[in-house]
């Protein structure tokens, strides 16, 4: 009898990993760059609703460090959440005795799956460079948008950042006089650079380098002539379903973390939902299907965001007064007009500033995160630096395959149950070779 129950135990276990383990057809990974659970749930108290991730039925948390530090920058991180390797930071696909780490991205194509991009950064940053590029040093965007071109890993790109593509002649970066845009096209990309065009691409165009800026795309809060991440995403899943082939996206909420290490309270809260407002249209793609899996995480945590400054409380009906980054005030104002200043931040935030406010303002030699801080601490929220923290961030999942995505999990974790819930060989071919 006691043999009989063990057999039956064994058999229920064995299928509860064949469960766990199913295939699923397409992937859409989030990646909020910057967004620790205290900016997510800052972002939730303000807007007084559980945001759109928050709702998924599993979550987990994610350990961030690198090879060389337990605080991670996002060319590391993004290289364990790409390809399931840790190396040093600065370094992307790239470990640090010199192999190269193939990306999901480059598995799932060998695969015959379509592979999509969708940032607000250049698309040659450090997150989606992490997806399809080789490089010992994230500052080589030059070097990065060459591979994206000539390796064709990603099949649709939407972002900021032609400047890279371009030759010095044509108003770009590049010493070399390579024009990388021209040479796309001639590889099948349909190139466009404005929101209305970007909206009018037909569902079934196979290639797309979609470019919105010579740079970085403008913020959430003050975007208006270049598409919002959740148009891009739409747009996006529009192209890559067209044809039921399967399909991996990588979206990320770029600027999340910028705002962050400016400790802007107002910045991080208007990219934070720009952000979800993305994850709710995958979500609702995936709940039509029944086939996708949809995975929200972050590279790591910016600020070291507080969710109080020592009383026991957040002022969040102050904060949704906020209506303006420290950023755009500092361009519109100048701190050497201070009643100017002092009125504007009242229209803006609500808030009043004291002449010691505006003396420790102007004396430090970052006056716009001292401005963040100030502001912060008016409305008892503190931040601990101006770079990235060390502390675990949360994962949220959806989706087929999604009950994988529990517990405490390593970021090298989270690429390798993609690959086998989507049925990629786990069998990575290392390469040792020098990398440019």
């Amino acid at each position: 009898m006691i043999q009989v129950r063990r057999l039956i135990v064994l058999v229920l276990a064995l299928l509860l990993v064949a469960f766990s383990f199913s295939q699923v057809k397409n992937i859409i990974y989030f990646i909020g760059d910057g967004m620790g659970l205290s900016q997510a749930y800052l972002t939730s108290l303000i807007e007084g609703r559980p945001l759109s991730f928050m709702k998924t039925p599993y979550t987990g948390l994610v350990k961030t460090h690198s090879v060389d530090s337990w605080v991670t920058d996002s060319a590391a991180a993004g290289t364990a959440l790409a390809s399931g390797f840790k190396t040093k930071n600065g370094m992307i696909n790239v470990l640090p005795d010199g192999t190269r780490v193939p990306t999901i991205f480059e598995i799932a194509k060998a695969y015959g799956a379509k592979t999509g991009i969708v940032v607000t950064c250049r698309v040659t940053h450090a997150t989606p460079a992490a997806f399809y590029a080789h490089v010992k040093s994230r500052s080589e965007e030059n070097e990065i948008a060459r591979q994206l071109v000539e390796s064709e890993t990603v099949d649709l790109v939407m972002g900021g950042g032609w400047a890279n593509f371009l030759p010095e002649s044509l108003g770009g970066k590049r010493s070399d006089g390579l024009n990388l845009i021209e040479m796309a096209k001639k590889k099948g990309y349909v190139y466009v650079t404005k929101k209305e065009d970007l909206m009018k691409l037909p569902e079934n165009t196979e290639k797309v380098l979609a470019l919105f800026a010579p740079s970085h795309l403008d913020p959430a809060s003050s975007r208006e002539e270049q598409p919002m991440l959740y148009e891009m995403v739409k747009k996006a899943l529009e192209i890559l379903s067209n044809d039921e082939e399967p399909f991996f996206l990588m979206v990320e909420g770029s600027q999340i973390d910028w705002e962050a290490h400016d400790n802007d309270i107002y910045g991080v809260w208007k990219e934070v939902v720009e952000f979800d407002r993305a994850v709710q249209v995958a979500l609702d793609f995936a709940l039509k299907r029944g086939d996708t899996l949809v995975i929200v995480t972050a590279d790591h945590e910016t600020g070291g965001l507080a969710l109080s400054s020592g009383d026991y409380r957040v002022d969040v009906d102050r904060i949704r007064k906020f209506s303006k980054t420290t950023d755009w005030i500092l361009a519109n104002y100048s701190l050497k007009d201070r009643e100017s200043f002092k009125k504007a931040i009242e229209k803006y935030f609500g808030l009043t500033l004291s002449d010691s406010d505006l003396d420790r303002i102007t004396s430090s030699n970052n006056s716009k995160v001292e401005l963040g801080r100030v502001l912060s601490e008016k409305v008892n929220v503190g931040w601990t630096t101006t770079s990235h923290s060390g502390v675990p961030v949360p994962i949220y999942a959806f989706g087929p395959g999604a009950e994988n995505f529990t517990g405490f999990l390593d970021n090298t974790d989270i690429p390798r149950i993609m690959m086998k819930l989507a049925g990629y060989s786990l069998q990575y071919p290392l390469v040792k070779e020098p990398v440019k």
